[in-house]
């Protein structure tokens, strides 16, 4: 008993040598670059069948991606089975001068996916004006409770600074929050490409937000949005701390980031992962403009993302913009905000507006706790 008490005890620190140094073979490797062994090992052991460049560019050849194990059956099942382009319509529209024809009708065209949305989530919709800006309020069917009516969201509709519409796209970002927060919602239509050009829907943001202010306290505001509205959302902050105005509660950046240099691997492989061409045209909305501005990409700057108020960040792996938002996520966690960031596998941009899917109601199940919980909301 005793010598094999003896062998264990001298086991442990021969396993503890051995481990550290193949740690520090490992890492030594990795330091210095794989010798000529260990390449002509992994040569032979697994042909390569891509290349790579001097410079680290991976030159990934044809490979075959199935629906992930993480999505659900109905995910699956609403996959493409042909490439589908979505920007295509609205791309078409600009190049033929009818962007504005066609986003003063986008309600019109998407009438019946809202009105799924509103027999899952009966809500009371009214049109008007804030500072300018037309406007549509977002009251839940069931009515607001009393201390609720102290609060307010404001969200700024997706659609590629091109085809945002409160009418559109932001009654689909809206509808769900409305009904599950007992709140009120406002969704804007701010001016966009390419009748005109940024700071354009930022000045429409800081104009609301100003009229706002008037009735409700800056805490009990939320500000969120989806794509083009996501780094809206995020651009508004940055020049809400320009104009020295007081920051909102929390703010949602969905389908998005911080960064508008469409920049990190998703912005690469997204589009091949659809079957599609990469697309790396310039927004219109943006053109001349300086993407390393804070104002445009709050990201570059540690001063103004350490003054973001808590920040709940939604994307998905097969999203153009999965990267940037993980790398907004970290930047304001080293900025000492208070930020989460929820990802879905499998899915791509703006997955939610297919409010049939389990992991959309996920989606909105997230925004609606953490509205609710920064905004003090009662349920």
């Amino acid at each position: 008993m005793q010598n094999l008490i003896t062998t264990k005890r001298m086991r442990r620190p021969i396993m503890a040598i051995t481990m550290a140094v193949l740690t520090a073979s490992t890492l030594y490797a990795g330091a210095n670059g794989p010798t000529e062994s260990s390449e002509n090992a992994t040569s032979e052991a697994t042909p390569a069948t891509g290349s790579i460049d001097a410079d680290g560019t991976v030159n990934v050849p044809a490979f075959q991606l199935p629906p992930s194990l993480y999505t659900s059956e109905q995910a699956k099942a609403a996959l493409p089975r042909k490439p589908f382009d979505p920007e295509v319509l609205m791309n078409q529209a600009v190049a033929a001068g009818r962007a504005g024809e066609m986003r003063a009708r986008i309600g019109e065209f998407m009438a019946p996916r809202i009105k799924h949305f509103t027999d899952l989530y009966p809500v009371q919709l009214h049109n008007t004006t804030i500072a300018g800006v037309p406007a549509v309020i977002l009251k839940p069917a069931g009515g607001i409770p009393a201390p609720n009516k102290s609060k307010v969201m404001l969200e700024l509709p997706g659609g590629g600074f091109v085809m945002g519409s409160a009418h559109g796209t932001g009654m689909l970002e809206s509808i769900p929050l409305a009904v599950m927060d007992k709140i009120e919602i406002i969704s804007i239509t701010y001016r966009q490409g390419p009748e005109f050009k940024y700071p354009a829907a930022t000045e429409d943001v800081i104009a609301v937000y100003r009229e706002l202010l008037k009735t409700y306290k800056p805490n009990d505001i939320a500000i969120f949005g989806c794509s083009a509205g996501g780094i809206l959302a995020a651009e508004s902050v940055a020049s809400f701390q320009k104009e020295k105005l007081p920051l909102p509660g929390a703010i949602g950046i969905f389908c998005a980031s911080a960064d508008m240099r469409a920049a990190g691997d998703s912005h690469y492989f997204a589009r091949p992962f659809q079957a599609l061409p990469a697309d790396n045209r310039e927004r219109d909305y943006f053109k001349g403009v300086d993407l390393r501005d804070p104002l445009v990409s709050p990201i570059v700057s540690p001063e103004v993302l350490k003054h973001f108020p808590p920040t709940l960040l939604i994307s998905a792996t097969r999203a153009q913009e999965m990267s940037a938002a993980v790398a907004t996520h970290r930047e304001l966690v080293k900025a000492g905000v208070d930020a989460e960031l929820q990802l879905w596998d499998g899915l791509g941009h703006a997955f939610f507006y297919n409010i049939d899917l389990p992991e959309s109601r996920e989606a909105f199940d997230v925004m609606a706790k953490f509205f609710a919980r920064h905004l003090r909301l009662s349920q």
